[in-house]
């Protein structure tokens, strides 16, 4: 295995082995390291016969589960969830997420936001002092698609440079599980991320953004070596 998968794969496992006991309603992340994850659960599962309900946060992590055999259902049934467990683009000093690279952000936070706890697994490049330090590709944020030139502009007054995100395998722009477009916001300075956040998401048009403020209770970045290091909201 490539170190950074060791990585990817450490940190999910540690998370999903210290988080979720049995009977728990958990919330399952998107992308490549919430996959590993998703393989612990069921791991677990099968060894200890525990009883899991897993929530879904993309089509992704919906067919993941349902191919790992693990017990599918929604927060139509269960909107109080006991943990979410996702990945990160980027985790600030203090907890503060980009998300979104993948494409799921709104319904990353929508589930996030229904957890008692929300834990964030990511390799070791994800960590940043400050956000924009590793991740360059800017703030994804999901808009409806006839409202997506009226918010690059209005994002534009707010400095940096909103960016349509366009599809690699089909012509035309990404369109996300909710039929939307993403912008990529490609900001120039560190921001108060809070205000900055409210302050998007007012703009009409606009579904949610790749924001995660104050959101993360703990994180477990992965390291080359199959280390795990752990770091908590600070005090």
């Amino acid at each position: 295995m490539e170190p950074i998968e060791m990585a990817k794969k450490a940190a999910a496992w540690k998370a999903v082995d210290l988080h979720v006991k049995d009977n728990f309603i958990v919330g399952v992340g998107s992308g490549s390291t919430a996959v590993y994850a998703m393989e612990r659960l069921a791991s677990r599962v099968k060894e200890e016969g525990l009883k899991i309900l897993c929530v879904p946060t993309s089509f992704q992590s919906r067919q993941i589960i349902k191919q790992l055999g693990l017990t599918l259902t929604d927060l139509e049934e269960y909107p109080q969830l006991d943990v979410a467990i996702d990945g990160a683009d980027e985790v600030d000093h203090n907890l503060t997420l980009i998300k979104g690279g993948g494409g799921c952000l709104t319904q990353e936070k929508i589930v996030a936001s229904c957890a008692e706890d929300f834990v964030i697994i990511a390799d070791h490049r994800k960590d940043s002092k400050h956000l924009g330090q590793n991740w360059t590709k800017g703030i994804p944020i999901e808009v409806i698609p006839m409202a997506y030139v009226p918010v690059q502009r209005r994002l534009e007054k707010l400095g940096g440079i909103p960016v349509l995100r366009m599809a690699k395998a089909k012509a035309g722009p990404v369109v996300t599980d909710n039929g939307n477009f993403i912008l990529d916001w490609k900001f120039s300075v560190i921001q108060d991320w809070e205000s900055l956040n409210q302050t998007i998401k007012m703009i009409t048009g606009v579904v949610e953004t790749g924001l995660f403020v104050g959101m993360a209770k703990k994180v477990y970045f992965g390291q080359e070596d199959g280390s795990v290091v752990e770091r908590e909201i600070p005090k």
